[in-house]
């Protein structure tokens, strides 16, 4: 017996070095969703001034930098010949390409393109490999390497500073000044990291380390061309260490004859500060006019604070619909002890109820007609679209008097949500979720547990 006992321990101690070595890689599990990512939340773009706010245009603020344009490229067939300390700063990067970010790479000269509908495109004897979740195929796996320089306002010294990456397919690694930040996977949600401890005055190096093909490409197999690289718009923005860090608005119309608006709003403040801060809100309408405001003093109890303002009437509220799309404007801020505004944010609010009602769907009270299109987000640098071309479909969509778009197959870029809010369309949104080469039976995906923390972590935000 005790010999047989230590036969079985000598062999797991002589069989552990093997299975370690079978260990896979992050990109290759269901599980390695992200890493160190911070909480979904919807924007908390920090603006100037209300005006700033008003507007929207984030890009402007002197506490965002956009990390768009051309950055050092490499890319490579076979994970085992990337540049493997290619993300330290004494790494030299002299002889690499110039890529545009954002943009698909096969769109720029590296690798192949592939459109499949129901199929997932690695399943092919091309690869030699046959689907296998969560297993993607390992020495065909494409690669893109890519960094850049940057360098922090001097007036962000003593703030906090947040890296947001708002779409990259399928996998990535990433690193600021050499330190590794995380990674995600799901190319359709955005991925931040706090990176305020890791930045330095002067220049500043990102990079990222993208793979073609992940375990949540097998989530990602919709009904359009298959691409790879940093896809949407990556950048920085800063907050106090006391900051607006969530906020969700409630803007719904009374049931009966659907002319008074009621105003809800919840709001987390994350950090510490010196003294009672306070949190205050105000509502425009249409003409600019003040017409509900709030404040609520932060006794700082703790590093996260929920903030409820209590629901407040609107009677003879202008509503939002397809056909009059009023928006109203909601400016919310921060202020320290001494009565300094610290954060500014603020979105756009259109009042309106959506309900069915005797068999009907009904805006405000009143049943109305679908008629919409499914909107893919392409263009010729593949699924980059810039905001002239968003701009240009919506004005072709209300042209021919459409009033609603299907996002297919997934969330969109932040800037179509506002025109849909100006322009007046009705949104079927969509999470980046289709298993679709698994087929509907017993083999999808969405029935089986292990797969459940990735399907909800494209549900967020």
């Amino acid at each position: 017996m005790k010999k047989t006992l230590l036969s079985l321990c000598l062999t797991c101690l002589l069989t552990t070095p093997a299975i370690a070595q079978t260990v896979q890689p992050e990109w290759q599990s269901q599980y390695a969703i992200g890493k160190n990512k911070l909480a979904p939340h919807t924007y908390i773009w920090p603006y100037a001034n209300a005006d700033a706010a008003g507007e929207g245009n984030y890009e402007q603020s002197p506490y965002y930098m956009s990390l768009n344009g051309k950055w050092k490229f490499h890319w490579v067939k076979n994970p085992d010949h990337r540049p493997k300390d290619f993300y330290k700063p004494s790494f030299y990067t002299g002889g690499w390409a110039d890529i545009d970010v954002p943009g698909n790479w096969e769109r720029q000269g590296y690798g192949t393109a592939i459109y499949v509908n129901e199929t997932y495109e690695f399943d092919d004897p091309l690869f030699n490999f046959k689907k296998n979740p969560p297993l993607v195929p390992y020495a065909e796996n494409e690669v893109g390497s890519y960094r850049r320089m940057f360098t922090v306002p001097a007036d962000w010294k003593d703030r906090r500073i947040v890296i947001c990456c708002e779409g990259v397919i399928s996998f990535y690694y990433i690193w600021v000044n050499g330190h590794m930040l995380g990674y995600n996977q799901g190319s359709k949600t955005p991925a931040e990291w706090d990176i305020t401890d890791y930045v330095q005055a002067g220049e500043n190096i990102v990079a990222l380390e993208v793979y073609r093909w992940s375990a949540g490409s097998y989530l990602e197999c919709q009904d359009m061309w298959r691409l790879s690289g940093i896809e949407r718009d990556v950048y920085l923005y800063s907050t106090p260490h006391q900051f607006i860090a969530d906020y969700k608005v409630t803007s719904s119309l009374d049931k009966k004859e659907y002319k008074e608006g009621f105003f809800g709003l919840d709001v987390t403040v994350e950090g510490s500060a010196t003294g009672v801060s306070t949190l205050a809100y105000s509502l425009e309408d249409t003409a600019g006019k003040t017409i509900l405001q709030n404040e609520i003093p932060i006794k700082n109890r703790g590093l996260s604070n929920s903030i409820i303002f209590d629901e407040q009437s609107l009677p003879g509220v202008k509503r939002w619909s397809a056909e009059h799309p009023n928006l109203y404007t909601l400016i919310l801020t921060l202020k320290d002890d001494a009565g300094h505004i610290t954060h500014l944010t603020g979105c756009k609010v259109g009042f309106r109820t959506s309900e069915i009602k005797d068999g009907r769907f009904c805006i405000n009270g009143v049943p109305i007609l679908i008629k919409g299109a499914n909107r893919h987000e392409h263009s010729q640098l593949g699924r980059t679209v810039s905001k002239e071309l968003m701009e240009e479909d919506i004005r072709l969509m209300k042209q021919h008097n459409l009033n609603t778009v299907r996002n297919s197959h997934y969330p969109t870029h932040p800037y179509w949500y506002q025109l849909c809010d100006r322009y007046g369309l009705y949104v079927i949104d969509e999470a980046n979720i289709e298993s679709h080469g698994m087929g509907y039976g017993p083999a999808s995906l969405a029935k089986d547990s292990t797969w459940l923390p990735a399907h909800m972590d494209r549900t967020q935000r």
